[in-house]
């Protein structure tokens, strides 16, 4: 889901990022200087490590763009690392509509890929999702 919306004077693009559980919808406004918002925290205080950091900003520093954004996102589900990730892929997303141009570097980078990995269910008979109980002869 990828749209751009105007409001009264703003014009920004949305688009969803997901990764295994995580969701994450990311909105873009070109602005002065770049600022990322996560769930009303900035991202340096949201996401604890460096690489986290790096992971969830990694489309704008792959991508040299003459103007700057301001990204508000807005992240639930999954665990740390699935939400930065998922971050990458909404605001490469949200990328790709405000230019088609940046589509090929990045996808060369691998940022446009959904991680569709989930934890597989538990079967009826089976102590966990392919765990058997211990077979006994007699």
């Amino acid at each position: 889901m990828a749209t751009t919306k105007t409001t009264k004077d703003e014009r920004y693009i949305e688009a969803v990022g997901r990764r295994k559980t995580a969701i994450a919808r990311a909105r873009i406004t070109p602005s002065t200087r770049t600022a990322v918002i996560v769930n009303n925290k900035d991202a340096n205080v949201y996401f604890p490590t460096e690489t986290l950091r790096i992971t969830a900003l990694e489309p704008f520093l792959k991508v040299s763009l003459p103007t700057a954004f301001s990204v508000s996102v807005h992240v639930t589900g999954g665990g740390i690392a699935g939400q930065a990730t998922a971050v990458r892929h909404a605001i490469s997303r949200a990328l790709i509509i405000y230019d088609p141009a940046l589509r090929g570097g990045l996808k060369k980078e691998g940022f446009l890929k959904r991680d569709p990995r989930a934890k597989e269910r538990r079967k009826f008979g089976l102590k966990k999702a392919r765990k058997s109980p211990q077979w006994s002869k007699r």
